[in-house]
Order: structure tokens, then sequence, then C-alpha cells
């Protein structure tokens, strides 16, 4: 008669197959473990012995050196294009023109509204009213957009076309498409 042995009510046998099954399993996690940790050593090593090991080390430092130039460098031209900004902010780069007639006995529309302006809409209305007896000439300056004497209706036309110039050159330049003409 065979004797059967139990612990916590299972047979000895299958607790010592369970575990003889759990050390097999860990032994091949264990080979692959170290067959990994073997690859990664022999990296490092390719990537820090001898000459290339030291020269890695240049490169990162090197770099680093750089970066720091790059940043020093970056603030620089910020600053430079912060200056850039404000002095063309500040030089007249709009332009409106209205030409007409001053008197109803010219002709040839020789008197004319000229509006100057910045990017901040500030600048000069200068007004050439031309008759027979000569060339008158008047200046109205402009601030933000507005005047504190008032315009004629040629001047106001010649200060809104300065003021809608960048709309009137993005219409110019801005590409047809084919679809929207039927040729």
């Amino acid at each position: 008669m065979l004797l059967y042995a139990k612990a916590f009510g299972i047979r000895l046998e299958i607790i010592i197959f369970i575990l003889f099954a759990l050390i097999v399993l860990l032994a091949v996690l264990l080979i692959m473990t170290f067959k990994k940790l073997l690859y990664m050593n022999r990296k490092y090593y390719t990537i820090m012995s001898g000459k290339k090991g030291l020269d890695l080390e240049e490169i990162v430092f090197t770099r680093f050196k750089e970066m720091d130039k790059v940043k020093s460098v970056t603030k620089k031209m910020s600053k430079e294009h912060k200056e850039a900004k404000a002095h063309v902010d500040s030089c007249y780069s709009k332009i409106g023109l209205k030409k007409y007639d001053a008197f109803n006995d010219m002709a040839g529309e020789l008197s004319f509204s000229l509006a100057i302006l910045n990017n901040n809409y500030s600048g000069v209305v200068i007004n050439a009213m031309h008759t027979k007896e000569g060339c008158f000439t008047y200046a109205k300056e402009i601030i933000k957009g507005e005047s504190f004497i008032t315009l004629s209706e040629e001047e106001k036309e010649a200060l809104k076309k300065a003021m809608t110039v960048e709309d009137e050159i993005a219409l110019m330049t801005t590409p047809v498409d084919s679809d929207e003409y039927d040729i």
C-alpha cells in the first residue's frame, strides 16, 4: 500500500511538479535576462572603450557649448529684431493719393491730397490746391488715424487709401482660382 503524503490538502507529487515547473520557468527567464545584459554590456563597452568613447564624451560637451552659444545669439537676435521692428513701425510706409480738380474752372486734376502714415497710422496729410494764380499747400497732422483739424473729402479719401493700402496689396497678390471664371 502506497502512502500519499499531503500538504495543504494537495498531494506532495503535484506540489513538487509545480515547483519544478516554476524552477524551469525562472531558469528560462534568467537566461533571457543574462543574454540581454550581455548584449547591453557589449554595446556599452563598444561605445565607451578606446578612442571612440573619449570622442563621444568630447562631442557631447562640445554640443552643450554650441547650444549655449546658440542661446546667447538667439537672445541677441531677438533684441535686435525688436529694435528693428520698432524702427520699421515708425517709418512711413502707408501712402494714399487722391487727385482732384479744386475748382470747377480748372481741369486736369492738378490738385491732390497725399496721406503719408507709419504702421501706427500717424503721419501727415498734404493737400495741394492748384489755381490759376498758383499752388497752395497745406499739411495736417494725423495721430493714430485721426486729425484734430477738419479734413476735406479729398483728404479723408487719401487718408482712407493710406490706411487700407495693405488690404489692397493683399487683394492684388492673392492668386485667382481658375474655377471662378469660365473661359
